[in-house]
């Protein structure tokens, strides 16, 4: 999944401010060294995340790297679903057609 093409947008911004993605870039992965949480979790809490501010492109984003850190679909179905006591029905909802976006192309 990793070789699959990044969203037109993000090129841009990669081409135009390469400094800024760079460092935007940079900080995550040395976030994601700070402490304990492999690297799914680490996306799966992402794409909580993601989902809480409605963010399409960030759904997209963290679902690709879960899948590419070694979660299942299912367990990305699962980290969804499991927001709709917290988020509600219509934000999950929403977040899964985001999801299927990139599974089906898993």
């Amino acid at each position: 999944m990793s070789k699959e093409k990044f969203p037109e947008h993000y090129l841009l911004e990669k081409k135009t401010h390469q400094a800024f993605i760079d460092a935007v870039e940079g900080l995550g992965k040395v976030l994601k060294k700070q402490g304990p949480l492999d690297g799914k979790t680490a996306n799966l809490i992402q794409l909580a995340a993601a989902i809480a501010i409605h963010s399409e492109g960030a759904v997209h984003s963290h679902v690709r790297r879960a899948i590419d850190n070694g979660a299942s679909p299912e367990e990305v179905y699962h980290a969804i679903v499991l927001l709709t006591s917290t988020l509600g029905f219509p934000t999950v909802s929403a977040a899964l057609s985001w999801a299927g976006d990139i599974l089906r192309k898993a």
